[in-house]
């Protein structure tokens, strides 16, 4: 009986991608968040969050380790792949709320509110080693969970009531 550890096998970017969402749908689920997955891969985004009533919608990023920077890199591009044909395209701010950016090894997330994700090049890098004397950009967003709360409350607050029948002139 052959018994190989994933460690020994070579991911592909999709199973990477499986690994990331299956690991965020278990953060979100153990903060009491309600999880949703569109069909297909046609949306700009991989999940949306049930946070407290409110719909937050999620991209899910796997970060790699660049072995010579030793910094973990993402690519904050959108990837259409066709055939023969791999296209990247930038993401729009209306694209999804937050992208989360998983770190397999370290089990964590950086959560990027869109505006900053996309306000990278094109590729984000995530320093976890205490090399530098000044934190990175990114740092404030490590395990920053709170942000989705945050912002799940500032939705609410924008969204009116429901009209009752006859009132808007029906």
């Amino acid at each position: 009986m052959l018994i190989v550890s994933y460690s020994v096998l070579q991911m592909d970017t999709k199973l990477k991608g499986d690994i990331a969402e299956q690991a965020a749908v278990l953060h979100a689920l153990k903060r009491g968040w309600g999880v949703l997955k569109p069909f297909g891969d046609r949306l700009p985004y991989d999940l949306a969050f049930d946070v407290e009533g409110t719909l937050i919608k999620i991209q899910v990023k796997y970060a790699w380790l660049d072995e010579p920077s030793g910094n973990y890199v993402v690519d904050n591009r959108r990837t259409k792949t066709n055939r023969r044909l791999m296209l990247r395209e930038a993401y729009k701010i209306s694209d999804f709320d937050f992208a989360l950016v998983y770190i397999e090894k370290l089990d964590l997330f950086y959560v990027f509110p869109v505006d900053v994700f996309i306000d990278y090049g094109s590729e984000v890098h995530l320093v976890e080693a205490e090399k530098r004397q000044r934190k990175p950009r990114s740092a404030q967003y490590r395990e920053a969970w709170e942000l989705i709360l945050q912002a799940s409350v500032a939705k609410e607050s924008c969204v009116r009531s429901p009209v009752q029948l006859g009132e808007a002139g029906f």
